[in-house]
């Protein structure tokens, strides 16, 4: 009786799972857009629990292959990630299609909470659910970097990277680019002199092993879509190139280039391409840019936007929606009765010139990536940059905590509540194993009790 029921599951194991219709795919990548909370640390843990370990629709060599590139790519990696897959899966609107549907569920839901924001003010109950869901993300981005880390860092080699990663970006205020570019050197060195501490996955077939074959397994040819050219590549350069063109020069035409529709455009184009490491390398640029030299808005605002955007599922790089949304309130291009459309359209047009980018940026590379996923010349530097990731991520769940323990600086108080309940939120998830989403929940209800009781 054991016997049998030991073979029945291996068999379900190791089988392969169905192919995966678009159909499936577009329902999964919309709830995706509604879940991933946590930012990228996040995202990316609840795409390798869902494809990886429960669909099996790629395995996690390929999975973290396509990580690996993402990671190095200036714009958001787990939406980069999630439109890499959906390209790899269903050829080019599959990946346009996952890439947009991870981000049009935040859009709305900032643009809605903007609005409240800017025509009713502090509303306290929503100040109160914000405060509360703040040490909730501590926690996550927390276990995020655990899972992360104890994927990809698979020896002492790796770990070591990762340790100096953190240490160069905490202490030493190393910028995250040099990192990168360090960290693949290392890798490139290494992979010739001990190539077994830089193979993907630790080279022992841990993903077969846990979680069974899978659709794109690793050792499914390269679908024919998925074949590089340079011929190709260069096509979908110049596309991308001609669709930015069109949209700059109809604001340029059409409003003048010093409007704030045309500005905008211009900026974020400029901060996509500065990404480097996710929304927190590239938010000073924003905040310089935003508020001091543009004035769309001020710090306090800012701040706000901030709060919204780690609270709210999607990429945290989607403050800029935000903040393209106040800016549109304040400057008022369509004039005083029609603020609202002028914030909209600002939002808009901030959200399509922040990621047009990654997009570009996928369907260019994503065809050479994957002719390298067995070729430890090109995964040995990738792996080294994952393994420092893991480090730089480690540092952000830093940030968080400090920013919410200390809201109001080292000098200030320490915020007890926000421990506590940081405190169960992590013993919520790494001891209890509970989801995401009710422990946000959660927490965003005791954070609005707490504060309408105080």
């Amino acid at each position: 009786m054991d016997a049998t029921n030991t073979t029945t599951a291996s068999t379900t194991q190791t089988s392969i799972p169905d192919s995966v219709s678009p159909y499936q795919a577009f329902w999964y990548w919309l709830k995706l857009g509604f879940i991933s909370f946590g930012g990228p640390a996040g995202q990316i843990s609840i795409m390798h629990h869902d494809l990886v370990e429960k669909k099996r629709w790629i395995s996690e060599k390929r999975f973290l292959h396509a990580l690996n590139y993402c990671m190095v790519l200036p714009g958001p990696e787990a939406q980069q990630l999630a439109t890499y897959i959906g390209w790899l899966m269903h050829r080019t609107w599959g990946g346009i299609i996952a890439g947009v549907l991870f981000v049009l569920p935040s859009f709305f839901i900032l643009v809605s909470l903007a609005y409240i924001y800017m025509a009713y003010g502090s509303v306290p109950a929503v100040a109160g659910v914000l405060y509360g869901i703040k040490p909730a993300v501590v926690a996550i981005v927390l276990f995020a970097a655990y899972r992360i880390g104890s994927r990809a860092l698979k020896n002492k080699v790796l770990w070591s990277i990762a340790a100096l990663a953190f240490i160069a970006i905490f202490a030493l205020k190393v910028p995250f680019p040099i990192i990168v570019l360090i960290a693949g050197v290392i890798g490139h060195f290494g992979g010739k002199l001990t190539p077994q501490y830089f193979k993907v996955g630790g080279g022992h077939g841990a993903a077969d092993k846990d979680y069974g074959r899978a659709l794109i397994d690793d050792d499914t040819p390269t679908p024919e879509h998925a074949f590089f050219s340079w011929k190709k590549m260069a096509k979908i350069a110049a596309i991308g190139l001609a669709i930015w063109s069109v949209f700059m020069s109809y604001l340029v035409l059409r409003y003048g280039w010093s409007n704030a529709f045309t500005q905008m455009g211009w900026f974020f184009t400029k901060a996509a391409l500065m990404t480097f490491g996710g929304a927190y390398a590239v938010l000073p640029y924003v905040y310089q840019g935003a508020v001091e030299h543009y004035h769309w808005l001020n710090p306090t605002q800012m701040i706000d936007g901030l709060a919204l955007g780690e609270t709210t599922p999607g990429p945290l790089i989607m403050v800029v929606t935000f903040v393209g949304f106040v800016g549109g309130w304040v400057t008022q291009v369509f004039g005083p009765d029609a603020v609202f459309a002028s914030a909209f359209v600002a939002s808009a047009i901030v959200t399509f010139f922040t990621f047009l980018p990654s997009f570009i940026f996928i369907f260019m590379g994503a065809p050479f990536i994957e002719t390298t996923h067995g070729n430890l010349k090109f995964t040995a530097p990738l792996s080294a940059i994952t393994a420092a990731v893991v480090g730089v991520i480690f540092n952000l769940a830093l940030f968080f905590a400090y920013h919410v323990f200390w809201p109001t600086g080292l000098n200030g108080n320490i915020d007890w509540f926000s421990i506590l309940l940081t405190v169960a939120a992590t013993i919520a998830v790494f001891r209890f194993k509970v989801n995401v989403i009710p422990v946000i929940l959660v927490s965003g209800l005791v954070g609005m009790i707490w504060q309408l009781t105080m």
